[in-house]
Formats: C-alpha cells, structure tokens, sequence
C-alpha cells in the first residue's frame, strides 16, 4: 500500500490521505464514526476513480486511522474543522461530497458552510445530529449523572472490541453543529443512501433529513435488507452507481 500524503493543519493537526488526480470535480468520502480510510467504501470509490481517471481524495480525521490526535479528544465540530481544512488545501473549485454515517452530518456541514463550491453531494446512512438524538436523547438518568460527575462515560460498540468513549465536551459540541433544528437549503444534486436493516441508523432518520432538507433534485434510495455498513458488493456498486449519476446532473 503506497504511503499518504499528510497536511499539516493551522489547527496543530496532522492530517494523512490519499488523493486521485484525475478529471472533473473532486469526489471526497467522508468516513464515519471511529473508521478509517482504509475501509471498504473508501477504497472502492478510489479504485472506482482511478478506473475512470477521476479526481478523489480519501482522508482521516484527526483520532482516526493515520492522523494525529487521540480519538476521545475530538468532537464533530472538530472532525468538520478538518474536512473544512482538507477542502481548503485541494485546488478544485468544485467538490462532490460521500459521506458514511457520521461523515453524512459532517458533509451536510461542508454543503452549508462551503457555498457553491460543493456541486454534489451522496450520503450513505447518514447519522445527523445523532449525539443529541440518539447518544444524549437515549441516555438513562444515571448515565446522565455519570456524565455530569466524571466529564465521560463509556458504550459498547456494535464494531469492534474497545468502547465509544462519550465526553461531555463530544455533546456539548455536538449542539453546536446540529442541521436539523435549522433550514438545509442543498442546491446541489443530492442523493441519500440508506439500508433498511440498518440498526445503528434507524431509516426513520433517513425520511426525516428527506423531509426537512430543501433542494430541487434530492432523492432517498432505501435497499431493503441493506445493514449501516453498507459494504456489500450491490451496496459498493450502488454508491459508485449513485455518484456517477450525480456527476452527470451538475449543471
């Protein structure tokens, strides 16, 4: 596997990815929550773009896969300063955003924050604002209480062995960055991707950013039986099948 490349951040962060030179605008996948971009989205999208010599850029955020930084020090809102970073490093002037899971609300981040220069946009099992729907919405009175006492507590992860260390500070930055409490105006082409056997991501998420995001040409695509990783060969298709149509429908 060649070595990445690593951008070196105002913030004090040390970034690695892997960018594609190719044609037309630059497809970026965002990653998810704890993941990397060595997963199997990302490197499909990669070999997806070298096949059709496009432009695509994968990357970690800091706390992840070969960046700098612990993960329990980061929040959203930080992870969103990086892509914002990453972005502002690459020449292009035009950006087709793939975000998995927690990259979905990082993406809906860059696509309000970063104008017109975010001409398409994909999301796949997108977790929008799920720190305070999900992780504090569904905390129990005495976890809610051991948050307040130690600043963190500690949840089993459906993906590996080692826990989701939730701190204070991942909530409270998290309320800083919701998309759903707030107008979404997508001008761009926007596709959503979900699976109906997604148990981390239920779909009823996925109907409600349909529902509350503005824009003339957004469309929800549910696979039945389809998990939150959404890794499986129809899936890995589905997506490069979905960006491409994207691709096509920037003015």
């Amino acid at each position: 596997m060649p070595e990445p490349s690593y951008l070196d951040t105002a913030r004090g962060r040390r970034l690695a990815y892997h960018r594609t030179e190719g044609i037309g605008p630059l497809v970026v996948f965002l990653g998810g929550l704890k993941s990397d971009m060595e997963g199997a989205k990302a490197l499909h999208l990669e070999a997806w773009a070298q096949g059709r010599g496009r432009n695509f850029l994968r990357f970690d955020y800091s706390g992840h896969g070969q960046s700098s930084g612990a993960f329990e020090d980061g929040s959203v809102g930080e992870w969103a300063e990086d892509a914002a970073d990453m972005l502002a490093a690459m020449p292009d002037d035009r950006l087709v955003l793939v975000g998995s899971s927690m990259g979905g609300w990082v993406s809906l981040l860059m696509a309000r924050g970063l104008g017109a220069r975010v001409a398409g946009l994909v999301t796949i099992a997108a977790a929008p604002d799920f720190t305070e729907d999900d992780w504090w919405g569904g905390m129990t009175e005495t976890e809610k209480a051991e948050m307040a006492r130690l600043g963190r507590i500690e949840r089993p992860s459906d993906y590996d062995d080692s826990p989701y260390i939730i701190t204070r500070k991942f909530i409270e930055d998290g309320r800083r960055n919701l998309v759903l409490r707030d107008p979404l105006p997508l001008s761009m082409p926007v596709r959503f991707l979900h699976g109906t056997g997604d148990t981390t991501v239920p779909t009823a998420l996925a109907l409600r950013l349909l529902e509350h995001a503005e824009g003339p040409d957004m469309r929800l695509t549910l696979v039945d039986g389809a998990d939150h990783r959404f890794s499986d060969e129809t899936c890995l298709a589905l997506i490069t099948d979905t960006v491409e149509e994207v691709l096509v429908r920037i003015p």
